[in-house]
């Protein structure tokens, strides 16, 4: 990654905030914690609060259906799809690729789909009735394109464009001056993150701003709800303040502090974490048991620029990180920060586990007077069992282990061939050797 910027909160106040890299590798240009950065889909928690002041406000209510405000027919007779469908990804609808349409050809490169505009959008998802297939409200898929619907229902609630709306009663309200949907605004600013794509061997290449121009196409501008918001390391400390303190600003307050609880609340089963069960809040993750806590966490990542959120309500505590590509582990990083401000040793984090039982079990290993050898090698998360080739011609095959428990907290594996899964365990000798046991054979782990 070129540039990275973070920001860490605690006790209430921004305790660290550093910049990392390069902003501009071009003209070589440090990344600051005042870098301006596309934060991706941390932009809907934003969305978020300005769903519910407008409730707040009378001005919508969560259970409206979401065709009272905008032309969406998409979905079962009978069984509308509702504001907090929308807000908590369950429209019962699977992802439908609308954000593939709209990055790829900002960058460069086109699907052939037209979306440029509201009908468009609306032809693109109301075309999409065959997908339907679970009542809304019952089951988690991400939806970009929810999210691009509701920031369409703030602009008929409000009566402002969403850009705008979104900029001045809850951006603005939170004290971030700098942070904005438009393109113009970004780009003029003098400390703002030149953007890059991985393109294969060809390594990072510069790409252009990655959304569409929200002043050019206003009445389109929620397009962007789903991830659209440049912001900085800085001003995303003040967005971590005011969710710790449930939306209290130093003067008022954003939204009331049962909005804000609502947020944070869970309201829909997702798959597990490597913490155990985890949910969907109102534009957040939520993990109940992050070492006795509470950890709500959002990443973004519009291809060209990413960011990730963390924060734990009950220690007071938070950390923003941005960077100007994608592919960074963010939550990694994030936690093992979280880890040491709760005082646990960060080694102690699953994820570091995990990676310290594999690469204690990686190696070459070899049977009786070393006939046979074999090579267990540690990659992108997972153990592979590395057979040589026959005859010593040819290339060697690799078969992924898959643990019996995802943790490893049991040495036990299988291999998966045509249906067939055969057994691999790992075995401690008396004499602290450690074996590989495959089909017939034991091989002995080389030191």
């Amino acid at each position: 990654m070129p540039g990275f910027s973070v920001a860490v909160v605690a006790g209430g106040k921004t305790i660290y905030e550093q910049g990392f890299g390069l902003r501009d590798r071009t003209r070589a240009l440090p990344a600051t914690a005042d870098t301006l950065f596309v934060i991706g889909s941390v932009t809907k928690s934003f969305v978020a609060i300005a769903t519910l002041q407008l409730a707040e406000q009378g001005k919508l209510r969560l259970d409206d259906p979401v065709s009272r405000y905008v032309p969406l027919t998409l979905g079962r007779p009978g069984e509308p799809i509702r504001v907090e469908h929308l807000l908590t990804h369950s429209l019962g609808v699977p992802n439908l690729g609308d954000s593939a349409v709209v990055l790829d050809r900002e960058i460069g490169f086109d699907t052939g789909i037209p979306l440029g505009g509201v009908s468009d959008f609306y032809r693109f998802v109301n075309g999409a009735q065959q997908e339907v297939i679970a009542a809304p409200g019952q089951r988690y898929f991400y939806s970009n394109g929810g999210w691009r619907i509701l920031g369409h229902v703030v602009e008929r609630a409000s009566g402002e464009p969403f850009y705008r709306y979104l900029e001045e009663h809850v951006i603005r309200a939170m004290g971030m001056q700098r942070s904005t949907l438009r393109r113009a605004r970004f780009e003029a600013d003098a400390d703002h993150a030149t953007f890059y794509r991985r393109a294969g061997d060809a390594g990072l290449v510069e790409a252009p701003f990655p959304l569409p121009d929200v002043e050019a196409n206003p009445q389109f501008s929620f397009v962007t709800a789903a991830g659209g918001l440049a912001s900085s390391a800085h001003e995303m400390a003040r967005y971590l303040l005011v969710q710790l303190r449930a939306g209290a600003l130093e003067h008022g307050r954003v939204a009331s502090r049962a909005s804000f609880e609502a947020m944070q609340a869970s309201h829909l089963s997702v798959e597990p974490d490597r913490y155990g069960a985890a949910s969907y809040g109102y534009g957040l993750h939520i993990t109940p048991d992050f070492f006795g806590h509470r950890l709500i966490s959002h990443s973004g990542s519009v291809l060209v620029s990413a960011s990730y959120v963390a924060f734990v309500p009950d220690l007071q505590i938070g950390i923003v990180m941005m960077g100007n590509t994608s592919g960074m582990l963010f939550p990694r990083i994030a936690e093992s920060v979280l880890a040491i401000l709760a005082g646990v040793d960060p080694e102690s984090l699953p994820e570091r586990r995990v990676e310290q039982r594999m690469t204690s079990l990686a190696g070459d290993y070899a049977s009786y007077r070393e006939l046979e050898r074999v090579k267990v090698v540690a990659s992108g998360g997972m153990l592979y069992l590395e057979w040589p080739p026959e005859f010593g011609a040819g290339a060697s095959v690799r078969q992924p282990l898959i643990p019996e428990d995802p943790m490893l907290l049991k040495p036990d594996f299988y291999t998966l061939s045509n249906g067939v899964k055969s057994p691999v365990t790992f075995e401690a000798r008396p004499d602290a050797r450690l074996d590989l046991c495959a089909g017939a054979t034991c091989y002995h782990k080389l030191h």
